[in-house]
């Protein structure tokens, strides 16, 4: 069983069978979420890197896309989010284009989509369903405000040591067709994720080689453990 959860903001709480609990990101944990980036993107260039300062404000901007995972007070996992205008036709933006130097000014209050700026598992508690948890209450909210769906570029973290062998158009192509599984990519793939298009030059990280791969998850899909909100009224069914 869960606990039930909530949009609102700083209302947001999940507790997971283990333990372990997704949350309202609050300004208490802003050093542990700089802490944290540390841990999950080693090798991410340090200009894109959130610190606790960009954490704060992304609290004030859009309060609601934040979340947490915590294992007691600690904080072991969390994703920043944005809403935004999206335009499919042009896709050649970059993370520096979305984070305006980490503070997410780039966030449109008006925005059709969910643009996941990042999402982060500390390396001890990958496994445990947390990813997967964060995605859930990201598609909640998702449904919470109304939005088309989930939009963000999930980094093709496999390629930096296969970039010998391969091109990253050939890596992409394997991706596409199930031959290559991804440490990144093929998980956000099995949440619901399309892969849309290759980006170069996305962000600055070795271990992609700087590439990422366009992914949407449209609102219509179900993520395992998000709770659809009751609608009631003689001409619409429940969504469970």
């Amino acid at each position: 069983m869960t606990e039930p959860t909530s949009t609102r903001v700083s209302g947001y709480r999940r507790v997971l069978p283990n333990g372990l609990v997704i949350a309202s990101a609050e300004p208490v944990h802003a050093p542990q979420l700089e802490a944290l980036q540390r841990v999950v993107f080693p090798t991410l260039a340090d200009e894109e890197r959130f610190k606790a300062p960009h954490y704060l404000k992304h609290m004030e901007l859009f309060p609601e896309g934040q979340f947490v995972g915590l294992d007691g007070d600690h904080v072991v996992a969390a994703t920043a989010t944005i809403r935004m205008h999206f335009d499919f036709e042009h896709l050649n933006h970059t993370f520096a284009d979305v984070i305006q130097g980490g503070w997410l000014t780039s966030h449109e209050p008006d925005g059709p989509w969910l643009y996941g700026a990042d999402i982060g598992v500390h390396p001890d508690h990958r496994g445990k369903g947390l990813a997967q948890a964060l995605y859930a209450a990201r598609q909640e909210l998702v449904w919470g405000l109304g939005l088309k769906g989930q939009v963000t570029a999930g980094m093709m973290s496999g390629y930096g040591a296969a970039k010998d062998r391969m091109t990253a158009e050939a890596y992409y192509e394997g991706l596409v067709a199930g031959r290559i599984n991804d440490p990144t990519l093929s998980m956000q793939r099995k949440v619901g994720f399309e892969f849309r298009a290759l980006l170069k030059d996305y962000l600055q990280d070795p271990v992609c080689d700087n590439y990422s791969v366009l992914i949407v998850l449209d609102a219509a899909k179900d993520v395992p453990g998000a709770v659809r909100p009751i609608t009631t009224g003689p001409s619409v069914k429940e969504q469970r």
